[in-house]
């Protein structure tokens, strides 16, 4: 059976919901268009994934208006659990279904011009800084349908600008709660960087729909300008009901970092790409990401590192870890293109599984157009290693300890990497719930 891709919305809906916002000229105009082309452009083909009976554009998508959060000793214990109990509460957004509900950014960033606030604020107040980002150098909006969808019906996200030369030490916090469970999320998340600036940015996606059917559509674009720093983390956690389209961009110039550290622990259905354009010299971009997959749940996963620029240097890091009768599919590309002299390409793809019927696929890509460069790739798929398991079974372990262990030293590389201690704690319990 193939899903109907015709969308249930037209240019009234779009120009209602728009003026309902406030939205300058521009942005109306991009939705418009964007619905235009929506139509008539192809559905994104994921490698050996075949997504035709996936929903992606029946759902409800009426703006919902969700309480403000006064205090955070209001929110559910689950939530509570992705904050450092020690931590100040500052620099923190929470986007309640897409309702803006609690915002905070400390005094001293305010004063240096750091803006750190929900997208629709952002476009009102800002509105000639957002439009020069949006949705024209990283994502494209005639990309696809789905991005073309996304431009059309964008209903939360958020805005990070950081000023020349302004170091943020503590992380900037996202959390992401869709507590209404047939709701639609087309998120859009925005980072600037500017020249000799850095910041760590850290967001979760929470959903409780195992039953419900809806969808998340999700952009994200990161600019670093010249010598700007940024460390981008992420856990998506999209429930059953959820199924996901995710497209993460970075466009790093001279001398800049893009890291990426990915949790991919959605229930449902999803595919992810995750690409960074190195366009300047001596740019440098890591891209790490895990993913745990269980029941019937089918994902794809690409990471991809374009390199134009000389001297640039590119790490790919992929583990997965699948049970019960899903498939994931892990693709890797390295581009390195001409004129990107003395530049470096490695990557590296695990999958790991845990039961006969779920399947996994590791495909590294090199895609080299310059001569005097280097590059190297490592895949593997296969079952838990029974050497390790012996050695930790003869000190003494049970045999599911024992698996518990070498699960998470496998993926232990990823989730080091989630910059706040909490959000990597949370991933951990997330990680043992879907496997055990």
């Amino acid at each position: 059976m193939t899903v109907e891709t015709k969308l249930p919305f037209n240019q009234e809906y779009i120009q209602a919901f728009s003026k309902d916002r406030n939205e300058p000229g521009w942005m109306a105009t991009l939705r418009s268009k964007a619905l235009e082309m929506a139509d008539s452009l192809d559905m994104p083909k994921p490698d050996k994934t075949k997504i035709s009976n996936w929903n992606f554009t029946d759902f409800q998508h009426s703006y919902k208006e969700a309480a403000t959060i006064a205090s955070l000793d209001e929110l559910p214990e689950e939530l509570k659990a992705y904050f450092d109990k020690d931590a100040s509460m500052e620099n923190l957004y929470i986007q309640r279904n897409q309702t803006a509900a609690y915002n905070s950014l400390a005094q001293d960033l305010q004063d240096k011009g750091v803006i750190f606030t929900d997208i629709f604020t952002a476009i009102n107040e800002h509105s000639e800084l957002v439009e020069k980002y949006y949705m024209n150098d990283a994502v494209a909006v005639d990309q696809n349908r789905l991005t073309a969808l996304h431009a059309a019906l964008m209903n939360g996200g958020v805005f990070v600008y950081v000023p020349k030369n302004v170091q943020i030490e503590d992380p900037l916090q996202a959390i992401f709660w869709q507590e209404d469970t047939d709701s639609a999320l087309l998120n859009h998340v925005l980072v600037v960087a500017e020249e000799g600036s850095s910041v760590t940015y850290v967001e979760n996606y929470i959903s409780h729909n195992d039953t419900e059917e809806t969808v998340a559509n999700l952009v994200t674009e990161v600019f670093a300008h010249d010598n700007a720093q940024i460390a981008y983390g992420a856990v998506d956690n999209f429930a059953a009901g959820t199924t996901t389209y995710v497209n993460r961009r970075g466009v790093a110039q001279r001398d800049a970092q893009i890291n990426w550290a990915l949790g991919q622990m959605n229930d449902g259905n999803t595919i992810s790409e995750n690409i960074t354009y190195l366009l300047g010299d001596n740019s440098n971009s890591e891209a790490k990401a895990v993913s745990v997959g269980r029941g019937k749940q089918t994902q794809n996963f690409t990471s991809s590192i374009r390199q134009f620029g000389k001297q640039t240097d590119a790490y790919i890091l992929q583990r997965g870890v699948m049970k019960g009768a899903a498939t994931t599919i892990f693709n890797a590309i390295g581009k390195i293109e001409h004129g990107g002299t003395k530049s470096n390409s490695e990557q590296e793809s695990r999958v790991l599984m845990l039961s006969e019927k779920s399947r996994g696929d590791a495909n590294p890509i090199l895609l080299i157009d310059e001569d005097d460069v280097t590059a190297g790739h490592a895949a593997s798929v296969g079952r838990v290693d029974p050497l390790q398991m012996y050695y930790l079974m003869s000190r003494g372990l049970e045999q599911e300890e024992a698996e518990r262990l070498v699960i998470h030293g496998f993926l232990a590389p990823v989730v080091s990497q989630i910059p706040i201690e909490s959000v990597r704690k949370q991933l951990t319990q997330v990680i043992e719930r879907k496997v055990y």
